[in-house]
């Protein structure tokens, strides 16, 4: 035994072959249950895919990196429960492509931001994150409040997640241009229909300015949602227990 051994350490061609093998193996034995594993995620009520302008507004918040600080994933740790609410659900991220969980936190969790604090906040917040918390070392965005929001093919981007997995449906998709505008403003035509397509979709002039979109309406409009769509209140503690 030990001198097959000696033949992989010997031939660097072998040995690599050899890896290769060890480490699709591997793989293969990690990755297949998942494509018929049903309790791979647990169905949730309440999780829906983003809209066209909180989709918009999640690229704009990994284009500027803000995954790089804060996480997007509660633990179930008392301590984490405590502070930030109901550890997270892995349905939670089902249509995130990539996912937001996180490895280390410079600023707080995001998971349960949604609804926590006013637009008014998250704009001061953004433009000068010391105004609000002196010991932040954030940089500002003051220019997302000037940036008007330039989405090429907003119908595209619904459609490519949509061969990915993501559920949106042939309205979706034909309606994507007209409710990222009416999203961010509530006395357009077709709300009734946007919130038909989008349940607890917050529809608001979310950066102050009724006039343009903005990416600050598209970034603020995403992080308004973070955690609001499961409605954990329903959740007995034998569920949660359950659910860990």
């Amino acid at each position: 035994m030990a001198n097959r051994h000696e033949i992989l350490e010997k031939n660097s061609i072998l040995l690599s072959v050899a890896i290769l093998v060890v480490v699709a193996v591997g793989g293969l034995v990690e990755i297949v249950p998942l494509y018929y594993l049903k309790s791979t995620i647990e169905k949730v009520e309440g999780v829906r895919p983003y809209s066209p302008l909180e989709l918009a507004g999640r690229n704009i918040y990994i284009r500027e990196g803000c995954y790089n600080c804060h996480s997007q994933m509660i633990r179930p740790l008392r301590d984490e429960i405590e502070r930030y609410g109901h550890f997270s659900l892995a349905a939670e991220s089902m249509y995130d492509h990539p996912f937001q969980w996180g490895s280390k936190r410079t600023g707080p969790d995001l998971a349960r931001i949604g609804g926590k604090y006013s637009d008014e906040w998250h704009r001061e917040h953004l433009k000068a994150p010391r105004n609000l918390v002196p010991e932040s070392v954030m940089p500002g965005y003051p220019f997302l409040a000037t940036a008007s929001l330039e989405v090429p093919n907003i119908k595209g981007h619904l459609e490519t997640n949509a061969i990915v997995g993501v559920p949106y449906t042939a309205d979706q998709i034909e309606n994507a241009e007209a409710d990222l505008a009416i999203q961010a403003n509530p006395e357009a035509d077709g709300v009734d229909a946007f919130l038909e397509r989008y349940p607890k979709a917050v529809v608001r002039d979310f950066d102050g300015n009724p006039n343009e979109v903005t990416e600050m309406d598209a970034l603020l409009a995403y992080l308004q949602m973070l955690g609001t769509l499961v409605d954990f209140s329903t959740y007995s503690y034998e569920d949660q227990a359950n659910m860990r």
